[in-house]
């Protein structure tokens, strides 16, 4: 069974999300992500300053089972990535939810009201667990 923490929110395509203080959001994938794809052997970040649509792909995971693209789940400007991951992209297994991949600052801070992110619970049924 996956490890889901109740204080994120999750995408359907099973990134986490955590609204910060300053009004950034967080992003990194969870432990069912994870899992799903094996061990991760190389992570390619998003450049700081990029402008992101909602949706669209910003990262990319390379596993030994594939790759995977990673999306935006709110339109915005990346404003910091966890570097960290370059050079040690295998804490994505082993730390999911301390090892974020980006940041975002979301173009339109009223669009976060209208986002379909699962809480945990939600996130949990909706991986069949």
């Amino acid at each position: 069974m996956s490890q889901v923490q109740a204080d994120l929110r999750f995408t359907r395509s099973h990134e986490w999300v955590r609204l910060e203080a300053d009004g950034t959001m967080t992003v990194g994938i969870s432990h069912h992500a994870q899992n799903a794809l094996g061990d991760v052997v190389l992570v390619e970040l998003p450049e700081t300053g990029v402008v992101v649509a909602a949706g669209e792909t910003v990262s990319q995971i390379e596993s030994t089972e594939g790759a995977t693209d990673i999306y935006a789940p709110v339109g915005g400007k990346v404003v910091k990535v966890n570097t960290k991951l370059e050079s040690l992209p295998r804490l994505l297994n082993s730390e999911p939810y301390a090892a974020w991949l980006f940041r975002l600052e979301p173009s339109d801070r009223n669009a976060l009201d209208g986002l379909d992110l699962l809480d945990a619970a939600s996130y949990k049924a909706e991986c069949g667990e």
